[in-house]
């Protein structure tokens, strides 16, 4: 990717990264498109320069081309594993100065932890620590005529706060208590995992355990998934139900495992890349004897959900599946509408998340690989089907292809329409309707509870919104 600039009077245009050896474009894009770039910074007032970003540093560039680029954070960010981005103090911001201390966020991608450097944009030295903590750290705000920063730190254990400093970040005062009554509570911990695929592909993910965690003891556990998660290893979730994600904090505190592994795929191969990143790091943690690897479940909404589907034709090491908004015909979803933008879908199939690379008519191959409608009779994992018919996003009847070809082979699936709901819930009782199924759900398949009513005899459609079938009976599905 080159980045251009264009100068209106002369019409004149000049690349900026012509034959440089940095890729100031996604180095670990897996789509079959152009990659994004890492995007802009901001312009320097005086030399009209522009800051741009690589995948760790800052660069300058001079619009003009005449004057070399130079690398204002010094490779300090790629040679320690470090990604810097500009923060800007100022609500009313619009130029860097060359009198600018720039503050840096900074991620590091080894380890995930979040903080923050400083850098005088004029000196040459490598940017300056100011922290670096297991925590996830807001947008610094500065006060207009003082020199006090505030800002929010938070993590999956601990609440998000608000802090104020006074110098630079080195003490900080804490202004809030957002959650005191999450210590009335069993929460929970997260913590980095790694393993190797069998193709040799590195990966990690995020492994939550219960806070009264005992090695000595066996836990069923959950897979969630969308694509790479391992990012948010110091985020805060909060303890609310959610549009249709895995309600990780809510399983973890009442005694589940939840790992959340990260996935990169290969073009044209979608549905066998989770298999590879999926699978494998399930087999890894079960190596641990307090993983019962005889009572796994995994939950994915929309493109998580697709990977639901796939998964439960592809094995049956999982013993209970739930997918979200799932696409399971790849050949019909292709020529369909997002309803919500009016765009057709067959860009998702050629080029970005669905990854197939190609028409339908130039591999019609893939489609069919890719679509687990075609590998159904495989399937014997019990599965929960959630597909809402306003879903802007995924057509809903995605999930009745599912559920009825399910329902024609005699497998154990239910299906959860919610009327009137998009591709996410949004309305607050439906949330906490889909939480209790599902809290009911996997509980009878993961720790030997008993079914409600709504597993066993299902919900009549005149019934609906009257009789929620949530009581338990000794009754089996």
């Amino acid at each position: 990717m080159l980045w251009k600039t264009y100068q209106v009077a002369t019409g004149k245009t000049t690349v900026l990264n012509e034959g440089m050896q940095v890729k100031f474009y996604d180095e670990e894009n897996d789509v079959p498109d152009e990659p994004s770039s890492y995007g802009i910074a901001g312009w320097m007032e005086e030399d009209k320069a522009v800051l741009l970003y690589d995948r760790y540093d800052i660069w300058q560039f001079a619009p003009d081309g005449k004057t070399a680029p130079k690398n204002i954070t010094a490779g300090f960010g790629r040679a320690n594993n470090l990604t810097f981005r500009a923060q800007r103090l100022d609500p009313d911001f619009r130029f860097f100065t060359k009198k600018d201390v720039l503050w840096l966020d900074a991620f590091n991608n080894t380890n995930k932890q979040n903080g923050f450097y400083r850098k005088a944009i004029n000196d040459s030295k490598a940017p300056e620590l100011v922290i670096m903590a297991p925590f996830k750290y807001s947008n610094l705000v500065k006060a207009k005529n003082a020199d006090v920063i505030l800002f929010d730190k938070g993590s999956y254990t601990v609440s998000p706060d608000v802090y104020v400093s006074k110098d630079n970040l080195k003490t900080a005062l804490k202004l809030s208590s957002t959650n005191p009554q999450q210590a009335n509570y069993n929460w929970g911990t997260a913590e980095l995992v790694k393993w190797t695929t069998p193709k040799g592909y590195k990966s990690e993910g995020i492994l939550y355990k219960p806070e009264n965690f005992d090695p000595s003891k066996k836990y069923p556990m959950i897979v969630y998934f969308y694509e790479k998660l391992s990012e948010g290893l110091y985020s805060y979730n909060a303890p609310s139900p959610t549009p249709s994600r895995l309600n990780i904090p809510f399983f973890v505190s009442n005694g589940y495992l939840v790992f959340a592994p990260d996935i990169s795929y290969e073009t044209g191969h979608p549905g066998k890349s989770a298999e590879e990143f999926i699978n494998s790091g399930v087999e890894s943690l079960k190596q641990n004897a307090w993983v019962d690897g005889s009572k796994i479940g995994i939950q994915g909404q929309s493109w998580g959900g697709y990977q639901v589907a796939h998964l439960i034709t592809a094995t049956n090491m999982y013993a209970a599946a739930w997918a979200g908004a799932p696409v399971v015909n790849m050949t019909s979803a292709y020529g369909g509408i997002r309803w919500e933008s009016g765009m057709n879908r067959q860009f998702q199939y050629e080029k970005t998340q669905s990854r197939i690379g190609a028409t339908l008519w130039e591999k019609p191959e893939l489609y069919i690989e890719n679509s687990p409608l075609f590998n159904l009779p495989k399937v014997k994992t019990p599965v929960v089907i959630m597909s809402n018919d306003a879903d802007g996003a995924v057509p809903w009847y995605q999930g009745i292809e599912m559920f009825t070809g399910l329902k024609r082979l005699g497998k154990p699936v239910w299906l959860l329409n919610y009327n009137n709901e998009a591709h996410n819930l949004v309305q607050r009782q439906n949330r906490k309707d889909i939480q209790i199924r599902e809290q009911q759900f996997f509980d009878y398949y993961l720790k030997g509870a008993k079914a409600p009513v709504w597993m066993v005899s299902g919900v009549p459609a005149t019934e609906k919104g009257r009789t929620w079938g949530f009581e338990l009976t000794d009754e089996k599905p």
